[in-house]
């Protein structure tokens, strides 16, 4: 399962060389991965509601060129595979044809009363295996 967002780099993302500071990826990478389930019906917040909260436990950045100041960027997100009590996610940035930065998440499942893991509801994973 793969989806796109453009982006488009705001002055108050880069740093005093012009790049886009190293953290803001992680802020991308959280709006392509909501964008995502977004698309396929699944809202953060009545998964929060229910009582689900997933926190992010790994993410990795690879940086091969950097993204500017006014750039129009195409964030790819892609789940790896159907979620159990983690779900997983790549990231590919591009400036036009350009490949910027790889990125990876990986979040787990939460109940939000006790902090215990939890395996992936099944109204998640219907929603997943329906695309």
């Amino acid at each position: 399962m793969e989806h796109k967002i453009q982006i488009k780099v705001r002055y108050c993302e880069t740093d005093q060389m012009s790049f886009v500071h190293h953290s803001n990826y992680v802020k991308y990478f959280e709006m392509g991965r909501i964008s995502l389930l977004k698309k396929i019906g699944i809202s953060y917040r009545n998964i929060e509601a229910q009582g689900i909260i997933n926190p992010v436990i790994d993410v990795k950045i690879n940086f091969r060129k950097p993204a500017l100041f006014d750039d129009d960027l195409i964030l790819t997100t892609t789940l790896k595979e159907l979620p159990s009590y983690m779900i997983e996610f790549n990231y590919l940035i591009h400036r036009k044809k350009e490949l910027l930065t790889k990125g990876y998440t990986k979040l787990i499942f939460l109940n939000s009363k006790n902090n215990k893991p939890i395996r992936c509801p099944k109204y998640l994973l219907d929603k997943f295996s329906l695309v």
